[in-house]
């Protein structure tokens, strides 16, 4: 993690934490609009409307009438409190776009999987991607309208993860809600112990392939 100078003179002089997290997921789990709800500057956005290209490629049920795409990343920041600045980087959804998770991924200290219960099978890869490389993650699954669907304890399953993983229900349209999925996933790296060997080669898979 990379520090900024410390505030103040003396004894009571605090040192600002910065850290990188990533926000991935499935195409249209709502990266674009979590990182929007909560950045305390303007965020940045590189999306681009959906053409007749992705016709036969990009699997728009589920995600009503969604007309762009994020082609780069989203990001932003927020100050969590007086001593960490976190700066986000929501990644593109769509397969033709995982050339960059790599490069957004160099320095991340650890990730919110946002799980979309329509479509749940869409965050499959985020967490491949993330348990390959040995980055503490969350999954975040996204109550679209509000309505809690789902049991935590249920999507756990569904997804096949591993104990330690946590599970938090949420509104990223709420600026609150997508506060504590942040800091469900602070505490969870200050907790996490990595002992697992990363293989080669971690672009982002199925966990459909990795079954069969």
């Amino acid at each position: 993690m990379a520090s900024a100078p410390s505030e103040g003179t003396g004894t009571n002089a605090r040192r600002l934490v910065t850290t990188k997290i990533l926000i991935a997921g499935g195409f249209g789990a709502g990266k674009t609009t979590m990182v929007g709800s909560i950045s305390e500057i303007r965020p940045l956005h590189t999306e681009e409307p959906l053409t007749d290209r992705g016709v036969g490629v990009d699997d728009l049920s589920g995600v009503g009438d969604k007309s762009t795409t994020t082609v780069a990343m989203d990001f932003g920041r927020i100050t969590l409190s007086d001593q960490l600045l976190l700066y986000l980087f929501g990644t593109p959804g769509q397969e033709r776009f995982w050339f960059m998770w790599d490069e957004l991924a160099a320095g991340a200290i650890g990730a919110v999987v946002l799980a979309d219960t329509r479509r749940l099978t869409g965050c499959f890869p985020a967490i491949d991607y993330f348990e390959r490389r040995g980055v503490p993650f969350v999954v975040a699954v996204n109550c679209f309208g509000g309505q809690r669907t789902h049991r935590a304890e249920d999507v756990a399953i569904a997804l096949d993860l591993d104990p330690d993983v946590p599970v938090v229900l949420c509104d990223v349209r709420r600026r609150e809600s997508s506060k504590e999925v942040l800091v469900a996933l602070m505490e969870h790296v200050l907790t996490w112990t990595d002992t697992r060997e990363v293989p080669d080669g971690s672009r982002p898979t199925d966990r459909r392939e990795a079954a069969t």
